[in-house]
């Protein structure tokens, strides 16, 4: 098998694994603000009413959240760790490749939250779940060509390394 272009090879996994973390710590950020909102609206009370309306909405918060920047190319945590997400030809994504691919990462939740659906689990043996089943999905795309996650093989995108030129800074 041919070697990739140095311009399409693959950020370390450790790398990528540091972006989707800080993802996840800026979600907090997106979805409080349609949260609060909603319930403001819907005058909810308790946690659990209008909940599935609540989770279909930031579902597609989260949906425009990151169709939005994939299609730009990056997400502030993809800035910062110096990752761009394009499709299999190197080219920035179009908005149903970009909500594909959203759809596509929620495998990464899904299986352990159907497994532990039907069991009353505590809150460590979900950690434990929910935290293996991330290791070994992470894992996996060390096996895989180019070292890709699933669901962008699935998508058709690809993460790529895009490090500044530092010849270019100021000094």
């Amino acid at each position: 098998m041919p070697a990739l272009p140095a311009s399409l090879r693959a950020p370390s996994l450790r790398r990528r694994m540091a972006c989707w973390l800080y993802e996840g710590t800026l979600m907090f950020g997106v979805v409080v603000l349609p949260g609060l909102i909603f319930g403001i609206l819907t005058n909810t009370r308790h946690a659990l009413d209008n909940r599935h309306a609540l989770q279909l909405l930031l579902f597609a918060v989260l949906a425009l959240y990151f169709g939005y920047f994939w299609v730009k190319g990056q997400t502030l945590p993809m800035k910062t760790w110096h990752i761009r997400v394009v499709d299999r030809q190197g080219q920035p994504l179009r908005w149903p490749r970009a909500l594909l691919r959203y759809l596509l990462a929620w495998v990464w939740f899904l299986p352990p939250l159907a497994a532990m659906a039907p069991f009353k689990l505590s809150g460590g043996e979900v950690t434990v779940l929910m935290g293996g089943w991330i290791v070994v999905w992470a894992l996996l795309s060390r096996f895989q060509r180019g070292q890709q996650f699933w669901h962008d093989v699935w998508a058709g995108t690809r993460l790529i390394d895009v490090q500044p030129d530092l010849s270019r800074r100021r000094v």
